[in-house]
C-alpha cells in the first residue's frame, strides 16, 4: 500500500486529479474544431461547412498521440470522425539513407535551395523523389530538374506569346495536331485521375511531367507552330491557348506559382481571377484509341527518317522523299505532319524498293528512304554489309539457345518468348538489309 510523507497510508479516497493538467497533445486532437471555432460555437458557419475534412497528412510516428485522439475527440464532441482518410508519408533521408535531423546536420537549408532552383523547382524535386508510403530519399539533383522543367515550360509561354497572328486558313498538320493532343491529354488525364484516386502523388506529377515536356512542347508545339517568320492562324492559337491553359491546370498542385504566373499572362484578366479558382478539367468518355495508335507509329516513322538523316549526314534543311507501305493508315493519315516534321518533298506509298534508297522498320512495316547521289554508295555499302553479318551472327546465337531442349524446357515461358522474338526481330532486319544491298548495287 502506497504512503503518503507522513508515513500514513493512501487510499483512493485520498487521490485526486489535478483540475489544471491537461493532456499533452490537448490543443492538438481538437485542432480539427477548434480551428473553427467549433468547440465554443458549434453550430456556426464555418465548421458546418468545413467539417468534416476529406483526407489528413501526417506521419506513422503519431498516428496514437494525434490522429488516434482527433477522431476520438470528433465523435465525442460532433458525432462524426474529422476526416475520411489518413495519407501516411515517409520519413525524409539524405543520399546515404539517414533520417534527416538536426543533430546530424544532414537536412538541407530550404531557403537556400528555394532561391537556386525556385520554389516550384524544389517541389518538383521533393515529390519526384517520393514514391506514396515510402522513405523520401532526398536528392538535389531533383530539384535541378524541377528548375529545368519550369524552364521548359517559360520557353513554351514565350514561344506561343511571340507568334504574330494573321486572318489566314489553318494548315492540316495544326488541325491534325491539335486532334492528336486533345485526345492525348484526355488519355494521361484519366491515367492522372486514377494515381490520385490511389494517393500516387508522385506517380501523378510524373505522369503530367511527361505529358507537357514530352507530348505538348517536343511534340504538339513542333506541329502546330507556324514557318519561320510566318504568322499564325486564329483559330489555331485559340486552341493552343485553350490548350496551355488545361496544362496549366493539371499543373498546378505541383507547381503553383510558376503556373499562376503565366496562367494571368496567358490572356487577359480581369481583377481577382486566379488559377487556383478554376475548374479541374474533366474526363470525357469519346477517347478515340484510333487517333492514338496511328500518332504514335507517327511518331517512329518520324525517328526512322531523323535517324537516317543523322547517320548519313543529310540536313535537315534538305528535303527528302518517303516511299512508305500501301498498308500503312498512319502515315496515310498523317502525310501533312510528316512532311513538316521529316521535311518531306514527296510521299509515295508502294511495295517496292526504289533503287540507291535505305530503309528502316516500324514493327512489320518496311519505309525507304532515296538518298542516291546524297551519299557515298560504297561507304553505305560497306556499313550495311558490316550490320548484316553481325545480325547473322546474333541470329545465329539466338538459334542455338532456342534448339537446345534444355533450354526450351526449363526455362520460364516468357523467357523462351522473349528469345523467339529477338530471333524474329532479327530475321527482318537480315531481310530489311539485304533488299538495301541489293538496291544499292
Amino acid at each position: 500500500m502506497a504512503k503518503s510523507q507522513s508515513g500514513k497510508d493512501l487510499t483512493a479516497a485520498d487521490l485526486r486529479q489535478d483540475p489544471d493538467v491537461l493532456d499533452t497533445w490537448f490543443s492538438s486532437w481538437l485542432w480539427p474544431i477548434s480551428v473553427f471555432g467549433g468547440v465554443l460555437e458549434p453550430e456556426n458557419e464555418e465548421v458546418q461547412y468545413y467539417y468534416p475534412s476529406s483526407d489528413l497528412v501526417t506521419g506513422p510516428d503519431i498516428l496514437f498521440f494525434w490522429v488516434a485522439r482527433m477522431i476520438i475527440s470528433g465523435y465525442e464532441l460532433r458525432d462524426q470522425p474529422p476526416f475520411r482518410n489518413v495519407y501516411l508519408t515517409g520519413l525524409v533521408r539524405d543520399e546515404k539513407g539517414r533520417k534527416m535531423s538536426k543533430q546530424l546536420g544532414n537536412s538541407p537549408d530550404a531557403l537556400k535551395l528555394i532561391q537556386e532552383y525556385g520554389a516550384d523547382g524544389v517541389r518538383v524535386g521533393l515529390l519526384l523523389s517520393s514514391a506514396a508510403g515510402n522513405d523520401l530519399l532526398f536528392d538535389q539533383n531533383l530539384c535541378q530538374q524541377g528548375k529545368n522543367f519550369a524552364n521548359k515550360i517559360w520557353n513554351a509561354f514565350r514561344l506561343v506569346k511571340s507568334w504574330e497572328v494573321a486572318d489566314i486558313d489553318q494548315p492540316e498538320s495544326a488541325r491534325l495536331g491539335i486532334e492528336w493532343y486533345r485526345q492525348r491529354f484526355q488519355e494521361v488525364l484519366g491515367q492522372i485521375e486514377d494515381h490520385y484516386s490511389k494517393y500516387r502523388i508522385s506517380d501523378a506529377l510524373m505522369a503530367t511531367y511527361k505529358l507537357i515536356w514530352d507530348d505538348f512542347c517536343s511534340w504538339f508545339l513542333e506541329l502546330v507552330k507556324p514557318a519561320y517568320q510566318s504568322p499564325v492562324d486564329q483559330e489555331t492559337l485559340k486552341e493552343v491557348l485553350s490548350i496551355f491553359d488545361q496544362n496549366l491546370r493539371i499543373l498546378h498542385p505541383f507547381m503553383p506559382f510558376l503556373t499562376e504566373e503565366i496562367w494571368q499572362r496567358l490572356e487577359d484578366r480581369a481583377e481577382g481571377e486566379s488559377l487556383c479558382l478554376q475548374s479541374w478539367p474533366q474526363v470525357e468518355d469519346s477517347l478515340n484509341s484510333e487517333v492514338l495508335q496511328n500518332f504514335a507509329h507517327f511518331t517512329e516513322v518520324i525517328a526512322g527518317i531523323r535517324t537516317i538523316r543523322k547517320d548519313k549526314q543529310i540536313a535537315q534543311k534538305e528535303a527528302l522523299k518517303l516511299v512508305a507501305p500501301t498498308s500503312d493508315p498512319a502515315v496515310q493519315y498523317y502525310q501533312s505532319l510528316v512532311s513538316k516534321l521529316g521535311n518531306m518533298e514527296e510521299i509515295l506509298f508502294s511495295e517496292e524498293q526504289p533503287e540507291g534508297s535505305v530503309g528502316f522498320r516500324v514493327g512489320a512495316l518496311e519505309y525507304f528512304v532515296p538518298v542516291s547521289g546524297r551519299i557515298d554508295l560504297e561507304a553505305e555499302k560497306q556499313k550495311i554489309l558490316e550490320e548484316l553479318n553481325y545480325t547473322k551472327g546474333f541470329l545465329a546465337s539466338v538459334q542455338k539457345k532456342l534448339s537446345n531442349q534444355r533450354f526450351v524446357q526449363n526455362a520460364p515461358e516468357k523467357v523462351v518468348e522473349i528469345e523467339k522474338k529477338k530471333a524474329s526481330d532479327a530475321e527482318a532486319k537480315i531481310e530489311t538489309l539485304e533488299k538495301s544491298l541489293e538496291q544499292l548495287g
